[in-house]
């Protein structure tokens, strides 16, 4: 039986939060396989997910038009049919099963060039899935690569090739929460002509939520109405909605008036940068306006949940961050100077939902407070985010 993200927080026992301890599981059995499946990605890359019951231990070697995955002290599944999609480099994957290593082995439809390290990454469990070794590359020269791969005679195969369609994206079972942020009594930032965070930020979700309906998505709003809402109860909201997605959505300010752009958040409870610091105290500053309850843990108790929830969801976290960057860009809509993702520890994200905080842009630039204002930019924003909600791997 497979244990979700919110039965594993239910394991942690008080007396570990309150000492600041994560848990720590420790596998000593063999390893073994659970599925392979193949994507495309931004930019046409094919992805390559291998999901092993425990972390894996790899090593990747290639061979002409073939890219092998070795995962040492792991056995194989004849009954593990490969999930290819279309428009892929992958013909088709096949396992072999060399001693205690199993190699997984796709062939290839052309050449592709040495994977470097920062396009590979391993996946936490998380609701249905187990570990996942996920590999992104695109078509080559074959440049960089040095080692060839090699099987020997006695090895045995265990044939997983596979001619079934690809599945299709079924977008309804996705669940996304879309988060105005402020409302009522907090009015967030207040641009120089007047305009109030809250009214532009709840706009945007309403028309957000529209889009995403539309496109087959089950769509909540933390708040269809100028209300106030403590962080803490956004964040639940999408708990107890099983979201697959968290999109919070705001509106920034900066003393300097000539700032302006978009910028994307995800929870790190290291800022990124002094900035980012400051605008995360600025966001979490919101539920002070009500004292009663904003104090309700101890600083040791909301340290380990944080580090806990920070380990399960990061990585899907950042990137979906990354992809709606992307879609930002590719919609020409100015981003602020700086790097594209930017991490804080931000109270409304703390939740063991993956999720991201999109700053639409500066009030406080009068050139942008105008634009923010206008519908036809808000629905670019919103075309923008819908695109990168759509392109998000929501399986992996």
């Amino acid at each position: 039986m497979k244990i979700t993200r919110r039965q594993l927080l239910k394991t942690v026992s008080f007396s570990a939060l309150v000492a600041g301890i994560a848990p720590r599981v420790a596998f000593s059995a063999p390893n073994s396989l659970r599925s392979i499946r193949t994507g495309v990605q931004a930019g046409g890359k094919t992805r390559l997910v291998v999901e092993t019951a425990n972390r894996p231990s790899y090593t990747l070697s290639y061979g002409d038009k073939q890219l092998i995955v070795n995962l040492s002290n792991t056995t194989g599944k004849a009954d593990v049919q490969t999930k290819l999609a279309n428009g892929t480099l992958i013909k088709r994957v096949t396992q072999i099963q060399d001693g205690t290593t199993l190699k997984i082995s796709a062939t290839l439809s052309g050449l592709i060039d040495a994977i470097e390290k920062n396009q590979i990454m391993i996946l936490e469990p998380n609701g249905d899935n187990d570990y996942r070794l996920v590999i992104d590359f695109s078509s080559g020269t074959g440049r960089g690569i040095t080692t060839s791969a090699t099987t020997t005679a006695t090895a045995k195969t265990v044939k997983t090739e596979t001619t079934t369609k690809p599945t299709t994206k079924t977008t309804k079972s996705h669940i996304i929460v879309i988060d105005a942020g402020h409302g009522g009594k907090d009015p967030g930032c207040i641009g120089k002509g007047g305009t109030q965070e809250k009214t532009v930020v709840l706009s945007v979700a309403k028309k957000l939520k529209k889009k995403l309906d539309t496109d087959g998505y089950k769509t909540y709003l933390t708040r269809s109405s100028d209300v106030y809402l403590k962080l803490g109860e956004r964040a639940e909201f999408a708990e107890k909605k099983h979201a697959d997605l968290f999109i919070s959505l705001h509106a920034n300010a900066n003393p300097s008036r000539d700032m302006k752009g978009f910028s994307i958040y995800t929870l790190s409870e290291k800022a990124s940068d002094e900035e980012a610091q400051k605008l995360a105290d600025s966001e979490n500053a919101a539920d002070k306006i009500d004292v009663d309850g904003f104090e309700q843990f101890s600083k040791d108790i909301r340290v380990a949940l944080s580090a806990l929830q920070q380990r399960a969801v990061a990585e899907l976290s950042e990137e979906y961050a990354n992809g709606c960057a992307k879609s930002m860009n590719k919609a020409s809509i100015e981003q602020q100077k700086g790097p594209s993702v930017r991490h804080a520890p931000f109270a409304v994200l703390r939740s063991t939902v993956p999720g991201a905080l999109i700053e639409l842009g500066h009030l406080s630039n009068k050139n942008e407070e105008k634009l923010l204002k206008s519908d036809a930019h808000q629905n670019k924003l919103v075309d923008a985010i819908a695109k990168s909600v759509n392109s998000y791997d929501f399986d992996v």
